[in-house]
């Protein structure tokens, strides 16, 4: 696709959305999903130090199950974010890693975590109806 079959299919969308070819968004979006999901931002997190085994992730992230631990680390897997390597060894051995592509995701992931704690009372007031007029 050329440059201006491209601009008249982003044309009238707002900046960033400008920026997606049609033919893209779709899949644009799946990945938005992923990397926005939750429990990536945490995983992407806690991996950010380096090699780090099941229980050892499991034990850093407060909350996740065993089952969305499974799943989140397959997904990220599958979409060379995390490698995973096993140990043919007794008790069997598996450590999983930021791949390049996953570690250039670490400042964002870090940022969006920093803002929830930063703000997360001012949320929380605004949730329970107080709004703005109370925060301070």
């Amino acid at each position: 696709m050329d440059a201006v079959a491209a601009q008249k299919d982003t044309v009238g969308l707002p900046e960033p959305c400008a920026r997606v070819p049609v033919e893209h968004a779709d899949f644009i979006r799946q990945v938005l999903d992923r990397i926005g999901d939750k429990w990536t931002l945490m995983v992407v997190a806690s991996l950010h130090g380096g090699l780090m085994r099941y229980k050892d992730l499991q034990s850093s992230i407060p909350g996740i199950s065993q089952r969305m631990l499974s799943r989140t680390l397959s997904q990220l897997h599958q979409d060379g974010l995390v490698t995973r390597t096993a140990y043919a060894e007794v008790p069997p051995r598996v450590e999983y890693a930021l791949t390049p592509l996953g570690a250039s995701l670490n400042d964002i992931v870090a940022s969006l975590i920093d803002w929830a704690a930063d703000h997360h009372e001012e949320i929380r007031r605004h949730r329970a109806g107080t709004g703005a007029a109370d925060a301070s």
